[in-house]
């Protein structure tokens, strides 16, 4: 089958953006690769991220390298080692991987096959996935003719056990996936049809002896041009280029100037895209290395010219192509990683670095291997000891025209270097090279798998499993309400959810048997629009509630984080259910699917930590709630704890928590029959206890039994002390003492009070609106406490502490809380 060059490019567009099917994109030097990865970064609706092997090629490709995305070991990569030595990802790289759409690997030829196999180790682990490379699609950019990767004998040596190739496809992560290669073959760099038949012979390997003869007849002995001709040479080897330069510099009359890069941010010197610090003469020859963004579009990467005049903002260079003589200033090259918008949850790429220099090199000489992506329109190649497969190809298919090439000797056929295993590999590329009726089956498998991902709950069965384990190892230590909530939960997500999906499924089939895209197809799409109506429902009215009522308080730190652990991955889940039928609301799209299952992984906030802030609310049955009196017990206890840095439960066990909710004592003796409480618990906290209960009214279980089934009578506790003031009066005398002019050390000392005793009892008259904060307090320091309050208003009393500093005590932040809600109740609100 035969396909123009625009049917190519949208063929491997499509694939990208409308099936899951991984892509090679192939093509001769000049045929648009980097065109096409450039529209694939402006018009994918995808979430993608770009590497490349190297700096520079990663700068140039707007992306970062695989190294840093991946942060692989270097050196040998054997099965496992990412394991052994990555390092940790942080909490934004691994959500960014998670969510990752679309991998796209430019330069492909230079990336070893153990390499990939690292990026597949990591993308497998933190997507939770066994699919190949976790389930992201990847785009593989690159023309294996070109230059290979690098690797060392000792390294090979180290691979060798487990690798037949070093090449890319060698990778056994590849192996286990297909990809469709699309190969470009419409020139765009040459338009002399000899020499891109010679071109095409030595990058297949096909390159007969009359061709190569031709070629060398460009072998002019003792070449040299004038200086102002614009020739640059290409060599094999760095040394070679930076000699010429240097001696080329060095002969010139006048003295030179140097121009200093600024550099910024982060931006390691092996992707520096020219020297640090540029040193120039008049009179040199120099090569742009950037395109000119501005609209005159003077100059282009790889141009050619020779430098007229400098000062110390500009230099002036004088084209060879055309004459024109240029006024070039610095420009910035950007280095970037990955971030996550934390607005639109949208991968962006984010600038860390930047290197501002003039973009020019001297360009008497350049390597092959810089040379890549670059055009030229009069080069010397010095290639004859070419000692890498790709390097003759690479160098010649950098000259626009075979009259525009001169060669430094003439250039032997043991030069042109053939990789048997390169020729099979491209045998392969060019027999499975797709059509439209593949584009369209790959989109029907696509939107047939999410279809079937969407109606599957077999995630969330698996992970309530887990829940359900959790709770039963440890039944001892949690509330008695969570086993029975996790068995509702059970019960209703297998005839609710699994079964209806279930019957649902088992349709599927007869829907995709007419070979209609699933979005295309009338009758299947209004199917989806019911059921995800009742699935939103089922979802966001039973299942979530039900699990987010679920009690997770536990005094045993390692259990409760264990329980949070599984409950949160559950309600994460069907929050991302949730979202997906959402999405499904006008029917099936598999991008607007996509996004919105990501988005509901980067949106997802456990729905217990929006309610833990709040423990004021009421509930109509406290002996179960989070908020009402237990919440306000709960709250008290762990900022007893914060004061006193004790652990929560040595203040009161959360089972006696438990209880005081649902029994709600309101003396001491009812308080004496709690398991928990002794005389000495309820003569340490008794009053603050019998306070909280009186400050959070709501229903009363019946009279608190002893052991022996008789409710106890009243009776005061004893206190070797004298006795104490009726306890509603000891309150207003605090404040008389107070307003006396009496200081709260001096209160406490006169009443053999505790401090903090005195500082409740005024903390009681200042939310009452009795007692002015300012009468306690220092302004400075009530602006303080109350700016940082109403900034974090749902901080804990210890966060608020931590975060105001140890100049601040606790009773201090207690004044200004009671404080604001007397003006709130003031003013109505």
């Amino acid at each position: 089958m035969t396909v123009s060059v625009n049917e190519k490019l949208d063929l491997a567009h499509n694939f990208v953006l409308h099936t899951n099917q991984n892509i090679f994109l192939t093509g001769k030097a000049g045929t648009g690769k980097t065109t096409f990865l450039q529209r694939i970064k402006q018009l994918s609706a995808k979430r993608l991220a770009v590497v490349a092997p190297t700096g520079v090629a990663a700068i140039n490709a707007g992306g970062v390298t695989i190294h840093s995305l991946f942060q692989l070991p270097f050196g040998p990569i054997t099965p496992g080692t990412t394991q052994r030595e990555g390092k940790k990802f942080n909490k934004e790289k691994i959500n960014l991987l998670r969510t990752l759409d679309l991998l796209v690997i430019d330069e492909i030829s230079m990336v070893r096959s153990d390499v990939l196999d690292g990026i597949d180790e990591v993308l497998r682990r933190y997507r939770s996935s066994s699919a190949p490379f976790g389930g992201v699609q990847l785009l593989l950019i690159g023309d294996m003719q070109q230059l290979p990767p690098v690797i060392k004998e000792e390294d090979w040596a180290l691979l060798r056990p487990y690798y037949d190739t070093g090449y890319f496809f060698g990778s056994k992560a590849l192996r286990q996936t297909s990809y469709v290669p699309i190969e470009l073959t419409h020139i765009y760099r040459q338009s002399d049809e000899r020499f891109i038949s010679l071109l095409n012979s030595i990058r297949e390997k096909t390159v007969t002896r009359a061709q190569l003869d031709n070629l060398n007849q460009r072998y002019i002995p003792d070449f040299s041009p004038a200086e102002d001709e614009g020739y640059i040479t290409l060599s094999t080897h760095n040394t070679a280029a930076q000699q010429i330069n240097s001696q080329k510099l060095q002969a010139l009359k006048g003295k030179p100037r140097t121009f200093t890069a600024t550099i910024e941010g982060d931006f390691p010197a092996h992707t520096y895209p020219t020297e640090a610090s540029l040193e120039l003469k008049v009179g040199a020859q120099v090569m742009f290395i950037k395109n000119d963004i501005s609209r005159d579009k003077l100059y282009y990467n790889g141009k050619i010219g020779r430098i007229t005049d400098m000062d110390e903002s500009a230099i002036y260079v004088k084209s060879h192509q055309d004459g024109q003589e240029i006024v070039v200033y610095p420009v910035d090259w950007t280095n970037i990683k990955y971030t996550l918008d934390p607005t639109t949850k949208e991968i962006k790429s984010e600038p860390i670095g930047t290197f501002r220099q003039m973009p020019l090199k001297l360009a008497w000489a350049i390597t092959v291997h810089k040379s890549q992506g670059l055009t030229f329109e009069k080069a010397i190649l010095d290639i004859s000891s070419a000692f890498a497969h790709g390097q003759v190809y690479v160098a010649l298919s950098r000259c626009k025209t075979l009259d525009g090439l001169v060669l430094r000797k003439p250039i032997p056929a043991h030069s042109i270097k053939t990789e048997l295993e390169l020729e099979d590999f491209h045998q392969q590329v060019q027999l499975q090279t797709p059509n439209e009726q593949h584009l369209h089956q790959a989109k029907l498998t696509n939107q047939q798998h999410l279809l079937r991902e969407l109606f599957s709950f077999e995630r969330a069965n698996s992970l309530l499993y887990r829940c359900r384990r959790v709770v039963n190892e440890h039944a001892s230590s949690l509330d008695a309400e969570c086993p029975s909530i996790l068995a509702q939960l059970t019960d209703l997500l297998r005839e609710k959810a699994s079964d209806v999906s279930g019957r649902f499924q088992q349709q599927l089939p007869s829907y995709f048997a007419n070979e209609k895209l699933p979005e295309h197809n009338e009758a299947l799409q209004e199917r989806v629009r019911k059921a995800g109506t009742y699935f939103q429902s089922l979802l966001g009215s039973d299942l979530l509630p039900l699990l987010q009522r679920c009690p997770t308080d536990c005094d045993n730190k390692k259990v409760r984080d264990l329980l949070l652990e599984a409950l949160d991955e559950l309600e994460k889940e069907l929050f991302s259910k949730l979202r997906s039928f959402e999405s499904c609301r006008e029917g099936f799209n598999a991008l607007s699917y996509l996004q919105a299952r990501n988005r509901a992984e980067l949106d997802f906030q456990p729905e217990r930590k929006k309610l833990e802030p709040q423990p004021t609310e009421t509930s109509a049955s406290e002996g179960s709630s989070r908020g009402g009196l237990y919440g306000a017990l709960m709250k008290w206890r762990n900022d007893m704890a914060g004061e006193h840095n004790t652990s929560g439960f040595m203040v009161l066990p959360q089972k006696t928590i438990v209880e005081l909710a649902r029994v709600r004592p309101t003396s001491e003796a009812e308080l004496l029959a709690i398991k928990g409480f002794g005389k000495t618990k309820v003569r340490q906290i008794g009053a603050d206890i019998l306070r909280i209960v009186q400050e959070n009214p709501g229903g009363r279980a019946a009279s608190v039994a002893t052991p022996t089934g008789k409710v106890p009578k009243e009776k005061p506790v004893k206190e070797p002390k004298a006795p104490k003031e009726p306890k509603e009066l000891s309150p207003a005398i605090t404040l008389a003492f107070f307003q006396s002019g009496k200081s709260i050390d001096q209160i406490a000392t006169e009443r053999s009070l505790a401090v903090s005793t005195v500082e409740s009892h005024l903390v009681r008259y200042v939310g009452s609106g009795d007692l002015a904060v300012e009468s306690v307090l220092p302004p400075t320091k009530i602006a303080s406490i109350r700016s940082y309050l109403e900034t974090y208003p749902s901080e804990t009393l210890t966060e608020v502490r931590q975060g105001l500093g140890s100049d601040i005590s606790f009773s201090d932040i207690r004044f200004v809380q009671y404080a604001l809600r007397a003006e709130a109740a003031a003013s109505g609100e």
